[in-house]
Formats: C-alpha cells, structure tokens, sequence
C-alpha cells in the first residue's frame, strides 16, 4: 500500500478508538464546560464590554490542553505497550513513520472537534459586537497548534512506558512548565532576576506564542516554533519506537 494508505488506515483505527468509546466524548465535554467556564466567569466576558475572545477565552486554552492535550495522547503508545498489540502494530506492512502520523492525526482530530463546537463562544462575541474575525481565525488556529503540540510531547513520552498515568502525570508536567514558561508573573520575576533568560523563556513558552496568535500576529516564527516542536516530538518518537523495534 502506499504510505498515504497506510497513514489513513492507522489514522481510521485510531478515530474508532476515540470516538467508539465514551473516551473522544468526555475529553471534548470537558474542554467545552471548562473553557466556557474559564470565558464567562473568571473571563468576565460579559461585564468587560470587549467585542474581543483574547484575553477572555483564548488565554485559557494552554491552561486547558496542557491537560487536556495528554488525557487525549496518553493512550497512543502506552496502551499499544499494556495490550502488546505494538509487535503485532509494527509487523505490519508500514513504517514507523507512517503509524506515528496515523495516531497523531488521530488525537488532533478530537482537538479540532472540541474547538469547533465551542462556536457559541464566537457567535455570542458576534451578536453582541463586531469583533475582528481575524483575530478570532488567528487564535483558533493558535489553540489547535497548542493542543497539538502537548499532544505530540505526550506522543514521545507514551511511547517509553505501558502506564498510561505515569505518561499523563510527565506530560502534564511538562507541558506546565512550557505554558509557566511565558506566564506574564513569571516574565515579570525573571526580568528582575534573570534579564538574561527572558528571551530564552519568551521563545519557547506556549502560553507567549499562543497569546501572539490570540492578538491576530500570524508570525513565521511562532508558527515555525508549534511545526519545530511537533516534528521535534515525533521524530523523537521514532527513535523510541526503533529502538524498541530493534
């Protein structure tokens, strides 16, 4: 089979796994309640008169897929690993390559779908005002590179261990410290005691590149900084794999 064929079969398999179970369900209901949440009351979207979703939705979404992000990635490797379906998976006629892009379009497929159904958010701003849709295209495209990016850091760390807990418990904390990172209290601490490591933060935290993205700047750097670290993880995974492959 071609590798596109190979990539949509394990792609296909994986989707039936998310959403023939209550698994895709429960993952998207929670995004929805809890960005909602996040919106309306400790956003005060309502009370702060502002046609805008940046600082009253989007600035919440790293918080939310960076635990979001490995609840839904845990299982793309470790449950491979518990059931001993990953021999059996990579004695098939396709690459490494090819299954780990499968799975990882798989898990970004519930991503998207949680982000589009949260578009009573953007009707609401749209009734009420007039936003500038760009910006609301900018940091929608900004959310779904955040929850694919700690999907993909959860992609390489599920394929070291069986247990799905100790992979979500890492990937959470790693993706904590990547959104902690450009945390404005935390930027604000570092300039006072660390001017030199600003820049270095700045760069590699999820929650700056989001909060550009969220303000309507289409920047190549952020974009090529979400792409980097996604490529970065799955390559890393690859190395996992083969090396256990071997």
């Amino acid at each position: 089979m071609s590798p596109a064929r190979n990539i949509f079969v394990v792609f296909k398999r994986e989707l039936m796994a998310y959403f023939g179970s209550a698994l895709a369900y429960v993952f998207i209901f929670i995004f929805l309640i809890l960005s909602m949440f996040l919106c309306f009351v400790l956003g005060r979207f309502l009370e702060a008169g502002d046609a805008s979703l940046e600082f009253s939705f989007f600035q919440f979404h790293p918080w939310l897929f960076m635990i979001l992000g490995p609840a839904i990635g845990m299982r793309l490797w470790s449950e491979e690993h518990r059931q001993g379906t990953i021999e059996l998976l990579l004695t098939m006629p396709l690459s490494t390559w090819q299954a780990i892009v499968g799975k990882f379009l798989a898990a970004c497929v519930v991503v998207v779908v949680a982000l589009v159904l949260s578009f009573p958010v953007v009707w609401t701003v749209n009734y009420l005002g007039d936003p500038d849709m760009g910006k609301i295209v900018s940091g929608y495209i900004g959310s779904f590179l955040v929850g694919s990016a700690t999907i993909a850091i959860t992609c390489v760390i599920s394929a070291f261990t069986r247990s799905q807990v100790t992979c979500l418990v890492v990937s959470v904390a790693t993706c904590f410290f990547l959104v902690l990172l450009g945390f404005p209290v935390v930027l604000e601490f570092a300039k006072v005691k660390m001017p030199w490591a600003v820049d270095f933060m700045d760069a590699f935290s999820l929650t700056s590149h989001s909060m550009r993205m969220s303000n309507g700047l289409l920047r190549l750097d952020t974009v090529m900084y979400f792409l980097g670290l996604i490529a970065f993880c799955l390559y890393a995974t690859s190395v996992v794999i083969r090396s256990k492959r071997a």
